[in-house]
């Protein structure tokens, strides 16, 4: 942080590198458009450059503050459209495909996301912070203003509530 401080490239490129598809993947699922994404995560590390003199390390490192810029983004261009939060369509393209969701069915995918678009938001983005992001307690408190404790058990029991929701789909 020492070296993106003072403006060195070579910092600020592995800096991107290291967290671009993270924000990414983050910002897409929450606006539901891949460019729309695109645009708030080059807006956030715009954000980031200006503001890195102003970074000090207090309740989460790089990743909780990249994330928490991200945030307010996302925020701004929620209220800007006025639209709805909602999860991924159908036809909306993986960013980054892993092996289970290659084996995981159609069907099975679609019961997930129908359960999670039914979860409340704050749910929905605390788990897209620390499952989606990869984010830490410490680091997902520190986006969302909350303490590790408390990150943990809302993650329990929003995980407890996603379980049932699931549940009802398939009885």
């Amino acid at each position: 942080m020492e070296r993106a401080k003072r403006s060195d490239p070579d910092a600020w490129e592995a800096l991107y590198r290291d967290t671009y598809t993270p924000l990414l993947t983050y910002a897409a699922r929450r606006l539901n458009n891949r460019e729309a994404a695109d645009d708030a995560v080059s807006e956030a590390f715009a954000r980031a450059y200006e503001r890195i003199d102003r970074f000090t390390w207090r309740g989460g490192g790089v990743y909780a503050w990249l994330y928490g810029i991200l945030r307010n983004v996302l925020l701004e261009a929620h209220r800007a459209s006025a639209r709805q939060i909602a999860l991924g369509e159908h036809d909306q393209a993986d960013l980054n495909p892993g092996p289970a969701e290659e084996v995981l069915a159609l069907e099975e995918k679609d019961h997930v996301r129908a359960a999670f678009e039914r979860l409340p938001e704050d749910d929905r983005e605390l788990l897209e912070l620390r499952v989606v992001g990869g984010l830490d307690a410490k680091d997902t408190g520190a986006v969302l203003g909350r303490r590790p404790g408390a990150v943990r058990m809302a993650q329990s029991r929003a995980l407890t509530r996603l379980r049932a929701l699931m549940a009802e789909q398939y009885s």
